[in-house]
């Protein structure tokens, strides 16, 4: 199985990283604030740094609230940039700015990495099911 990195288990991120432990690979998980526990398995190991994340992990993921924090995640202060070596991965799940997305590629591909942008939409729905909506007409 895959050593993959998740960077951001807020709404979003949590739920996705525990389908990636679920399903066997082996999980480095870093957050602004704690690490859920129910995350914490054998399988998935709460690190204090991005830095220890993406020195861990061939593939990294984050699930960011906007620009200013994947640009800070990644080229901050011992962020992702600063630990990446050639061949690893960072994938992008965050919904941001494409311009600015397109600059950040270009300099992860600079360090002889892959930024695959993935975004997501939506969020966690409570209360409500998620039924198509009809527009008139019969069926």
């Amino acid at each position: 199985m895959s050593k993959l990195g998740f960077i951001g288990l807020g709404i979003m991120g949590a739920p996705m990283a525990a389908h990636l432990i679920k399903a066997g690979h082996e999980v480095f998980l870093n957050t602004r604030s704690k690490v859920p526990t129910e995350l914490l398995t054998d399988k998935a190991k709460a690190c204090g740094t991005i830095h220890e994340v993406v020195e861990q992990a061939d593939i990294i993921f984050m699930m960011l609230p906007d620009t200013p924090d994947v640009a800070k995640v990644l080229f901050g202060d011992n962020g992702v940039a600063s630990a990446l070596t050639k061949g690893k991965t960072v994938v992008d799940m965050s919904s941001i700015s494409p311009m600015d997305t397109k600059e950040f590629a270009q300099k992860i591909n600079a360090l002889g990495c892959d930024y695959l942008d993935a975004p997501v939409s939506g969020g966690e729905v409570r209360g409500q099911s998620r039924q198509p909506h009809h527009h008139g007409g019969r069926a």
